[in-house]
Order: structure tokens, then C-alpha cells, then sequence
């Protein structure tokens, strides 16, 4: 069933309090989600490549516990390794053929790591635990009937929206500013732990924003202070120039920090990451699939990262229904905005959902049964090519963290 109407809502931009997150790459959280996503990549490649076809996997629970550190101004020593839980669901064998799911599953997991963290040493700095198993028969067994298109695993629910508000293009540029190759070389003291807090009061926006510092690069309580506030002041800049819509918008960095107290009035790291003797990760904690956490929208629940992009709709929809509110409002004219949700049945074709549903924000003057048939094309469309787009999810080709 496909549904079309007005969104009746009271719009994010037009409330006076808006509140957003964002996790960045060295986050626990986020590492979790981009780790586990990758292994279901890995996997789906893998079996692609083995078999011509994707078999069935969810690497969707994980947890990164964190380690221990000793940390000093100039440096300090890592006392005990981080580590990485990978849990739930892959297909070991197909056929009489083994596939060598833990080597790829770890393998992945490394790559990621060093690709992404700096100062982790995938080797010493992490140990890995495996908690893999077969998954049940009958789901198991969606994999092996008839069709281009998978019967969808769960009953799931998803939420997307576009355009993003001001405030959450704000968050999001700045956190991918802070983690940008051209930042890192800028202050290559700063770790990848990033976090992003935007409140919009009105017209004011208050971004609060931590980061570590590394702690091999500061010699002392002194250099910390003094590199902070060259790295608040180029913040400052970066939204002077880039962020546009508000009277005013201010950053508070390391807000904990506290002058005279040394080691324990700073923020600093050894890894440039919490996970490292602070805080430990889990999948789903993290942003939606929008990269965002977007306090005052409609949000689904499902932890995207690590479902299998085939006919789990925890991944699919999440993903799909902000895709569709994007192209909705970027090929129908008359619509500035959409919310899409869509609702799988278990064993039901992920092309042929329960419910899809629109609800438009209509340019002044304009009516959604002007739109309507051309939106309800749109989705169609997308519904159409829907096996296409699950072989760009097992690919990679669409960010879910």
C-alpha cells in the first residue's frame, strides 16, 4: 500500500529549540557501526564472489570494551588492549564448501581500523572475540527461494526525511571537518573521538564539541591550553564561513577542562580515542544511517550497521526511505520537504512493502494532489530497482554510520 499526504507536523526549522548529534569516527559507538557494516560488506563480497549470490549474515551486535592506558603529557603506554566483540549471524558453508567466515570477519575489522584510527594498532591495540554462528532455518531459507528480490526477515519499520535542518547540516560539516585529511594535518595533535552537540535557541545555535588531544604531541598543562585555543579559534572560523541561517553560532570545546589540575583538567588521549580506558561501544548507540542523532525528528529504532543488505529491511529501509525523501523532493517541484516511512512483513518481497508512506511540506500556494501521482512514480521507481540498489548496499556504496 502506498500512502500520500500533507505533512500536518510542526516543522523542525519552525520550533524554537532544536537539539542534534552527531558521533564521529574515533567515537566507540561510531566505531562499532562502521566496523560491523564493513564486515557485512566483506562478507557479502565474499559470498558474491564464492557463490554469484549473497548469503544469509547479520553482523549486527558488537561490542568494543575498553581498554586501559597510561597516560602522561609526551606520551604513555597502552596496559590493556581494547576489545571487540563481533556477534551474531553468517553462513559458514554452502554446498559442501566452506567459507572462511572468522578470517574475513577479522580481516575486515583490521582494515577498518587502519584506515580509519591513526593511533590504533589494529595487532596490539585491539584483541577480538567471535561470537558467530549459523542462522536459524527458516530464515536461513529466504535465501534459497525464487526471485531477484529477497522476502524481507523481519517486521521493521523506517523513518527518512530531506532536506536536512540548517542545524543539522551544522553538526554534520563540523564533525566531518574535525575528522577532514586538511584538519588532521592542521593539528595533527587532535584524535578522531569526536563528538558534535548543536542547540538552535531560536536564531542562536551553541555547537559543544570534544575532541582529545594527543598525548604524545603535548608536553605539558601549558602547550594543552595554548594548542585548544588555537583549535577553537579555527572552528570559530570554519562557521563563520560556512554556517549561514543564524544570528549567531558559537562552539565550546572540552568543556570539562579545567586550568591548573594537570592531567586530570584535560582531554587528552593516548590512541584519539575513548575506547582506548573511557568509554566502550556498542552497535545501534551511534547515528541513523543520515549520519545524525536528530533529537527532535521521527527516528527509526534499528541498528542498520552489519544487517545483510539483501533482505534485511532494519538496513534496507532505513536507508531507502531517506533516499526516496531526497529524490521526492529533488525531482517533484512543489515539494520542499518529505517524511518517508515504510513497514516490511516478515516474508513479504522488500519491493512490495506493508505500508509506504509520504507526508510532503508543500511550497505556499501548492497542494499535495497536484504531486501526488508524480511522488507515488518516485517510490515506485525506487521500489522497482530494488535489487539493484541491495547489490549497492553490499557494496558499500551507501553510508549507514
Amino acid at each position: 500500500m502506498l500512502v500520500v499526504e500533507e505533512f500536518n507536523g510542526n516543522q523542525v526549522t519552525k520550533q524554537r529549540v532544536e537539539m542534534v548529534e552527531r558521533k564521529g569516527t574515533g567515537h566507540p559507538d561510531q566505531i562499532c557501526d562502521c566496523i560491523m557494516d564493513s564486515i557485512s560488506v566483506a562478507l557479502s563480497q565474499a559470498y558474491l564472489s564464492e557463490f554469484g549470490t549473497i548469503l544469509h549474515h547479520n553482523i549486527d551486535k558488537g561490542l568494543l570494551a575498553a581498554g586501559r592506558v597510561e597516560r602522561r603529557f609526551g606520551g604513555g603506554e597502552v596496559l590493556e588492549p581494547m576489545e571487540l566483540t563481533i556477534g551474531d549471524r553468517a553462513t559458514f558453508n554452502l554446498a559442501g564448501k566452506e567459507i572462511p567466515v572468522h578470517d574475513i570477519v577479522v580481516g575486515a575489522a583490521k582494515k577498518w581500523i587502519s584506515g580509519n584510527l591513526r593511533h590504533v594498532d589494529p595487532e596490539r591495540h585491539v584483541s577480538y572475540r567471535l561470537k558467530l554462528a549459523p542462522g536459524s532455518q527458516e530464515l536461513t531459507g529466504i535465501f534459497s527461494r525464487p526471485g531477484a528480490v529477497r522476502g524481507a526477515n523481519d517486521t521493521s519499520a523506517a523513518v527518512g526525511y530531506y532536506p536536512l535542518s540548517p542545524t543539522e547540516r551544522a553538526v554534520l560539516t563540523l564533525e566531518r571537518e574535525l575528522n577532514s585529511e586538511r584538519f588532521k594535518t592542521l593539528f595533527p595533535e587532535t584524535g578522531e573521538d569526536v563528538k558534535v552537540m548543536g542547540l538552535r535557541n531560536g536564531a542562536q545555535l551553541d555547537l559543544t564539541v570534544a575532541m582529545p588531544l594527543l598525548a604524545e604531541r603535548i608536553r605539558s598543562e601549558r602547550e594543552y591550553f595554548e594548542r585548544k585555543h588555537a583549535i577553537e579559534t579555527e572552528m570559530r572560523h570554519f562557521l563563520e564561513r560556512g554556517c549561514r541561517g543564524f544570528e549567531r553560532a558559537r562552539v565550546h570545546y572540552n568543556t570539562l577542562d579545567e586550568a591548573g589540575c594537570g592531567l586530570s583538567g584535560v582531554y587528552l588521549s593516548l590512541l584519539g580515542t575513548s575506547a582506548e580506558d573511557a568509554d566502550s561501544g556498542q552497535v545501534g548507540r551511534g547515528n541513523r544511517v543520515n549520519g545524525l542523532i536528530p533529537i527532535a525528528r521521527a527516528i527509526g529504532t534499528e541498528a542498520a550497521a552489519g544487517k545483510n543488505p539483501v533482505s534485511h529491511v532494519g538496513k534496507i529501509y532505513n536507508v531507502l526511505s531517506h533516499r526516496m525523501a531526497r529524490e521526492i523532493c529533488k525531482s517533484v517541484a512543489g515539494v520542499q520537504g518529505a517524511y518517508v516511512m515504510l513497514l516490511s512483513r516478515i516474508g513479504d518481497p522488500v519491493d512490495r512493502p506493508q505500508m509506504a508512506y509520504a507526508q510532503l511540506v508543500m511550497d505556499p500556494g501548492r497542494s499535495v494532489a497536484e504531486v501526488e501521482a508524480e511522488v507515488r512514480e518516485v517510490m515506485q521507481r525506487q521500489f522497482s530497482a530494488i535489487a539493484g540498489f541491495c547489490l549497492d548496499l553490499a557494496r558499500g556504496a551507501y553510508q549507514v554510520c
